[in-house]
């Protein structure tokens, strides 16, 4: 949306909209019926975000510049923001300033926290596919264990990160998928070892994100396997400490000074991060706590459906407010 009277300045709003694979308990007579449930709120975050364009739609002669909306797939995969960055999300027209939020169900509705600064933590994911030379398990010399590759990487990284980062850098690495063998008598050919890492900690970060590749190679090679390595690397959300300062005060028009508070930031990952890499941004947890306070990514989670005017509203007025102190006309 934007006025055709008007130079170039461009706010961006972004919403995800992929569910999870995840059979939902909500108890809602609408809830999922299939194995796949919105348990993270991006159904909501749509929602809100359509609302939030008829808003502008209804005001956009009073607009002093562009509104670019992204409803954006692929959010749990970690890669969604990245592609639709790579394919001009961020031009044509140019954007200049970002702002995303996302529901938090354990939260009180209405309320509104955010950090300056890093946000939320990069997620670095490494898919590693192992081929060894299976056999009968009464004839190991004969075999390369792909299972026993598998276990000799997996504990050498979580020592990798307990030696070679600074503990102050908050850094996880979890094993979520371990794949490989059919029965207790057979040596299998193939083993697959999924890892993800975590940090609020950018220089961190890249340091392991180099190890962690060597590592692997130097452990499958001692062990004679062969491998292929997929990575994945999703950076930290950053919420820029000047464009804060400017829109505080237009949430507050909305839900009232007193519900807008800075929060530490989250050690979950959001990919809301591809478009804080490329321009200034925020990104903010919106509260709306219902019933049974189940987290997202549960079953049970509900949202109170209250907050989805307020969110509406909040994008809509953020967006207007800094075009206004920001945009120019043409002359």
């Amino acid at each position: 949306m934007r006025r055709s009277d008007m130079a170039g300045r461009a706010f961006f709003c972004g919403a995800d909209m992929d569910a999870l694979p995840l059979k939902e308990d909500s108890g809602l007579d609408f809830q999922s019926c299939s194995s796949a449930s919105h348990m993270c709120g991006h159904d909501s975050h749509a929602a809100m975000l359509l609302s939030a364009a008829q808003i502008l739609k209804e005001h956009e002669d009073q607009l002093h510049g562009s509104v670019k909306l992204m409803f954006q797939p692929g959010e749990e995969t970690g890669a969604g923001a990245r592609i639709m960055v790579e394919n001009g999300a961020l031009t044509s027209p140019k954007v200049d300033v970002a702002f995303g939020l996302h529901v938090q169900p354990t939260e009180a509705t209405g309320t509104i926290g955010y950090a300056a600064g890093v946000n939320s933590a990069s997620l670095d994911t490494f898919i590693l596919n192992i081929q060894g030379s299976g056999g009968h398990s009464s004839q190991p010399q004969l075999c390369t264990d792909p299972l026993m590759i598998l276990n000799q990487v997996y504990q050498a990284l979580n020592l990798l990160v307990t030696r070679e980062a600074d503990p102050a850098a908050m850094v996880t690495l979890t094993c979520g998928v371990t794949k490989g063998g059919t029965a207790v008598n057979i040596t299998p050919n193939k083993a697959e070892l999924h890892i993800g890492m975590r940090t609020l900690d950018v220089e961190a970060a890249e340091y392991l994100k180099q190890r962690i590749p060597k590592m692997i190679d130097h452990y499958v090679k001692a062990w004679n396997g062969t491998y292929e390595l997929t990575e994945f690397h999703t950076p930290c959300t950053f919420s820029d400490q000047g464009l804060c300062e400017s829109l505080v005060p237009h949430l507050a028009e909305i839900v009232g000074a007193d519900k807008v508070h800075q929060i530490p930031p989250m050690t979950g990952t959001e990919d809301f991060g591809y478009v804080t890499k490329e321009v200034p941004g925020m990104f903010v947890f919106l509260g709306a706590r219902q019933r049974g306070n189940a987290p997202l990514h549960s079953p049970k989670m509900v949202l109170d459906e209250a907050v989805l005017p307020l969110s509406a509203a909040l994008h809509a007025n953020a967006a207007a407010a800094w075009l206004q102190e920001n945009g120019r006309e043409t002359v």
